[in-house]
């Protein structure tokens, strides 16, 4: 059975050390916040996933989500395990103390989260929906609703879902059928099917509560005539006592390639009391030119906001199997032994060398290692980054900060995602032929890690909204922050010798990535299909020139670590050794890159369709 330790070192590194975390006492919500109540919330949480979730993961995935007659039974032991994590209040570290949450910095919660996808990725996912919709509530439900569903869904009483696909619209919103119609009491009744939702019925919880995004016929069409609702499984009354079944049934669940301890249900919702989120909206004002239209409902905005919160926690999931799957790559190499180092033999003692000692294996564990620091430490930067300027009250700050999580919210869904999944996939590969069977689990991780590539938006799709709308916005000043950002750091470590591994690399791949973006910006517009035929490699280009500059940062910390603390030099060694591998082996792709983007979606379209 494959093992789990959260890596911890690892987390402090980048709390303590790179952002700093325990020294904003000084910001509003941190008072109280040092590096003592940071370490005591990472082992507390470690304790409950190395514990309790990781065990249940291989056996999950072997027994998976039975569905009997409209029920669904979650595998054996998930209640309880789920139960603990709640009992512990792991949901809800980052959640403010009004609500019953610890009120702990958002980057905390993010690696507690992480330790949860890590232990057991098809049990965090009912935790973090939930989450996610009992965030949407606290933005935009009226007071009764959120008094009604918060707390039960941050007890674990409840859990909840959000339902947007359905069996011929996934991403294209505005083809979607299910309607919803308002009733003579304000309340609505909605009606149609939701496919794909994850979480959609299991008996882990007392109730489920449904975000469904619905049309209302009698306010237009396509895009325009959708709003989201509440529709719980079971009506709730004012005291939040649960009355009868409210038109909700399960039509079945989805037999999965991983991930199979999640209940991937299908929906029908058959005239379902519901309540609609967020104000209508309104409709144009006469003679501004777009009569006819309304303006998007805030409800609408609530999902969206919900939607980009999904895409980074999918992202992370593929930082998540990458740590795990390395993990157990790791023991693995230390215990096979095979052939003798080309270097001559390092344990003659012994019939043969273990693994580790040959170039290609230490290949793959570098590759995987170097991507799971810097993407951690990036999302855990980022998340950090905007919680201080809102709370700092820094306009500019906090515009900077938020440009850089819009335009980068789908660099993490997919480009995380990819990589998560090429990482499993290596971390396999150390294996040999006994990672193909099931008995030490990484066939398993490898599985789980697809589906991540897949939901919220499949990775091209994020790759069109990067290129096509978040490169555009507001005449390009994410982007302009973005290579603001890197070049300031650039300027600052010029004249460091010691840094020349990273600040080389870094500068070189910055301009390739400032030329991409040059050629779309003279060629997208003239012929969208230029933006197109390279989003993914653009995507995939600037996702490696920012996980260069995080290298870059994590290196000159590691520097100040090795010479402050010199009883942890193989700690911080390791640290500047991966970073390089990433500078040398992995920086270098940006040349190509930028070649694919700039050789145009020529070669793409060409072919006629019937010609495939």
């Amino acid at each position: 059975m494959p093992a789990y330790a959260a890596p911890l070192r690892e987390y402090r590194f980048v709390l303590h050390e790179l952002l700093g975390l325990a020294d904003r006492q000084d910001v509003p919500g941190f008072e109280e916040v040092d590096e003592a109540v940071v370490d005591a919330a990472l082992e507390g949480a470690a304790r409950v996933a190395e514990e309790v979730w990781a065990p249940l993961n291989q056996s999950a995935d072997d027994e998976g989500c039975v569905y009997e007659n409209g029920v669904v039974r979650a595998p054996s032991g998930f209640a309880e395990a789920m139960a603990a994590w709640y009992a512990g209040g792991w949901n809800a570290v980052g959640v403010d103390s009004r609500w019953g949450g610890h009120g702990l910095p958002g980057a905390l919660a993010s690696c507690v989260s992480e330790m949860a996808m890590s232990a057991n990725l098809s049990l965090s996912t009912y935790v973090g929906l939930s989450m996610g919709v009992a965030g949407t509530l606290m933005r935009i439900a009226p007071d009764a609703v959120r008094q009604l569903y918060v707390p039960r869904l941050l007890s674990g009483q409840w859990t909840g879902t959000m339902n947007l696909t359905e069996p011929h619209c996934g991403t294209d919103l505005k083809l979607m059928r299910t309607r919803a119609e308002e009733q003579a009491d304000g309340s609505y009744r909605v009606t149609g099917t939701k496919i794909f939702i994850t979480g959609g019925e299991h008996d882990m919880a007392e109730n489920i509560a449904h975000l469904v995004l619905a049309k209302v016929p009698e306010e237009g069409e396509g895009l325009a005539a959708v709003s989201l609702f509440l529709v719980p499984k079971y009506k709730v009354n004012d005291d939040g006592s649960l009355g009868p079944a409210n038109g909700v049934s399960c039509g079945g669940i989805e037999h999965k390639m991983g991930i199979r301890g999640s209940a991937t249900a299908v929906l029908h919702y058959d005239g379902a009391e519901a309540i609609r989120l967020g104000a209508k909206p309104k409709p144009a004002t006469a003679g501004d030119g777009k009569e006819g239209k309304r303006s998007s409902s805030r409800g609408m905005a609530g999902m969206f906001t919900l939607m980009n919160a999904a895409r980074i926690g999918v992202g992370l999931q593929g930082v998540a199997l990458a740590e795990v799957a390395y993990q157990n790559a790791v023991t693995y190499a230390n215990e096979r032994l095979a052939g003798r180092a080309l270097s001559g033999a390092k344990f003659p003692e012994q019939p043969a060398d273990p693994i580790i000692v040959h170039p290609d294996v230490r290949r793959m564990l570098l590759h995987i290692r170097s991507f799971v620091e810097a993407a951690r430490a990036l999302s855990l930067w980022l998340m950090f980054r905007q919680q201080l300027a809102q709370r700092s009250g820094d306009a500019n700050e906090k515009q900077a900060s938020q440009d850089l999580m819009n335009l980068l919210t789908p660099l993490i869904k997919a480009h995380f995602s990819d990589l998560g999944f090429d990482c499993a996939n290596m971390a396999m590969q150390c294996f040999g032929g006994h990672g193909y069977v099931r008995d030490h689990g990484m066939e398993q991780f490898v599985r789980d890690a697809r589906i991540s590539q897949l939901y919220e938006g499949a990775n091209g799709v994020q790759a069109l909204d990067l290129v096509g709308r978040r490169l555009p916005a507001d005449n390009g000043g994410p982007v302009q922050t973005l290579f603001a950002t890197i070049s300031a750091l650039l300027e600052e470590e010029a004249d460091k010798d010691e840094l020349a591994d990273f600040t080389g690399p870094l500068k070189s791949g910055l301009e390739r990535l400032m030329q991409a973006t040059m050629w779309l910006a003279q060629n997208a517009p003239q012929d969208r299909e230029q933006a197109g035929g390279g989003a993914s490699d653009y995507l995939r280009l600037m996702g490696t020139v920012v996980l260069g500059f995080i290298w870059t940062r994590m290196a000159r910390q590691a520097l100040t670590g090795l010479e402050a603390n010199p009883g942890e030099r193989d700690f911080y060694e390791m640290k500047l050794a991966t970073g390089r591998y990433y500078m040398a082996r992995v920086m270098p792709d940006t040349a190509a890159l930028l070649d694919r983007v700039t050789a145009g979606a020529g070669t793409l379209m060409a072919p006629e369709a019937a010609w495939f």
